[in-house]
């Protein structure tokens, strides 16, 4: 079991560049595959960046493919997105969500953290 907490959310404006992070519990991160996933009002959630469980293998939405970029640190149990060139159209929750290498799906998501980006 991992337990995921996410942080770094909030209110930029246009252009701007946020970090949102996700700390993770439990002593086998490294055995997780992580991903950013957002929801946007009246919309799915729909899956922004992953990355595996070494980090050398990462993942893009084609919405924010040069502007995103996902990484881990697995001595600090914590996955991160950098987010720059910020849009308006980048508002939505953003949760952290974890698979683990012998499930085909992601089945521990954090409780999510708004980001809203104004024009």
């Amino acid at each position: 079991q991992v337990q995921l907490v996410e942080s770094g959310g909030g209110l930029v404006q246009a252009g701007g560049s946020l970090r949102l992070s996700c700390a993770a519990s439990g002593r086998t991160f490294s055995s997780y595959a992580m991903g950013w996933f957002r929801q946007a009002p009246g919309k799915e959630r729909d899956v922004v960046a992953t990355i595996s469980w070494s980090g050398g293998s990462t993942y893009y939405a084609d919405s924010v493919k040069g502007r995103f970029t996902i990484s881990r640190d697995n001595a600090k149990n914590t996955v991160y997105l950098q987010m720059n060139s910020l849009k308006p159209e980048d508002t939505a929750v953003y949760y952290c969500a974890a698979r683990h290498y012998s499930s085909s799906y992601y089945d521990h998501w954090g409780q999510g953290t708004q980001v809203t980006v104004s024009s």
